[in-house]
């Protein structure tokens, strides 16, 4: 009964994933451009916060929260037979979110406080609206994913605190802890579905949980969202003893579910080397806080770039695919954006790490990146806009 919709509300309002999908997508492309501008030194960039802290911030409040506040509100309709939110609702929060990033884009000098509260209200906002329908029907399991966005929205308040304090280690606590964050949360969705999915996508036996493998691996990522949520200090050696235990749990947690009969299915082979970016970046922090790499960055980008980044292109396409009521099944663009993105991967991540030619591998990687959410704006866009098959 819920696909039925008013005439009154225009299809790109009728749920979540329609309008949060397409702004993040474009943002990203905005984003991607504008920061390359700034690292080919084409142009002078200040924006609210400096071009360093808006390029961490936007990437991961402007894009990844968009996206997973879209996939939310359109996840719990399914879960819970209520329709989500949609109409002027939907329109507030698409506004409300617009407004921060104009604000935080142009910095025409209003007070910091004032631009730190517009921003902060969405993700909380998003919480309210995916709580009302949980509640409606008692579904009180899935209310796992409101303190979720809540904890996303502590991690954004230390990022504007660096702001408001001068104190540049507020950007690096934040952007770590929703880092950390949001790769947990991609750990959850994907034990829900991409056993289901790989079995669906390649007519093969669906593979089945090793109970003690799920929480473990679970129980170890809650542990370090703790960690860096709540800056509980522990000595280095423990926080890399349980970033390698989480790598090694979370790699055999990827190989049990056999990516290797996926090659003939972009929309499952995708998502499991998205996947498996979590892992090797894991693995990463652990060298890191061993003292074998000096900076969080290649841990940081692998899992943004790859993990965030690939993961967030496939369930968007999938996404959209089903709930527009077409043949879940990707195209040549599909698969063309796919690799594109893991191709900005390796620049982003490996081609940096060769001095004579780090800004070249930075600016292909953005290129890339542009290319495929590109590719999903050409093919998306019209699906998006108009009413569902």
């Amino acid at each position: 009964m819920f696909n039925k919709q008013p005439e009154e509300v225009i299809p790109i309002l009728r749920l979540g994933f329609r309008p949060l999908f397409l702004a993040a997508a474009g943002f990203s492309i905005v984003a991607l451009i504008t920061w390359a501008g700034v690292l080919a030194q084409s142009w002078s960039f200040e924006p609210y916060g400096g071009s360093y802290w808006w390029h961490a911030h936007e990437m991961l409040f402007g894009f990844v929260s968009t996206v997973v506040a879209g996939f939310l509100l359109t996840a719990v309709q399914s879960w819970t037979g209520v329709a989500g939110v949609k109409g002027t609702r939907l329109l507030f929060l698409v506004l409300l979110w617009l407004s921060a990033r104009i604000l935080i884009f142009f910095n025409v000098g209003i007070a910091s406080w004032l631009i730190a509260m517009v921003d902060l209200a969405f993700l909380p906002t998003a919480a309210f609206f995916l709580a009302l329908s949980i509640v409606k029907v008692r579904q009180y399991r899935n209310l796992f994913f409101v303190p979720i966005l809540v904890l996303m929205s502590l991690s954004n308040a230390y990022m504007h605190y660096g702001i408001y304090s001068d104190d540049s280690e507020w950007l690096a606590i934040g952007s770590r802890a929703m880092v950390i964050l949001v790769a947990a949360l991609m750990c959850v969705l994907g034990g829900r579905v991409f056993p289901m999915f790989t079995a669906n996508g390649t007519k093969t036996k669906k593979v089945m949980p090793w109970a003690w493998l799920e929480r473990l691996s679970l129980f170890l990522m809650a542990v370090l969202v703790m960690i860096f949520i709540f800056m509980i200090p522990l000595p280095r050696q423990v926080i890399a003893a349980v970033f390698l235990i989480a790598a090694l749990a979370h790699l055999l947690r990827w190989a049990r579910w056999r990516f290797w009969v996926t090659f003939n299915t972009p929309l499952v082979w995708s998502l499991h080397l998205a996947y498996f970016c979590i892992p090797l970046g894991l693995a990463l922090f652990a060298f890191h806080f061993m003292g074998y790499l000096p900076t969080f960055s290649l841990p940081m980008h692998v899992i943004t770039v790859g993990g965030m980044g690939g993961m967030i292109l496939s369930m968007m396409s999938r996404v959209s695919l089903g709930h527009t009521g077409r043949l879940i099944q990707a195209s040549r663009s599909d698969t063309a954006a796919f690799v594109f993105i893991f191709l900005a991967l390796i620049f982003r991540v490996f081609g940096a790490q060769w001095a004579a030619y780090s800004t070249e591998s930075l600016l292909m990687a953005a290129a890339l990146w542009c290319l495929a959410y590109g590719l999903f704006l050409i093919k998306y866009l019209p699906m998006l806009i108009r009413p569902r098959l």
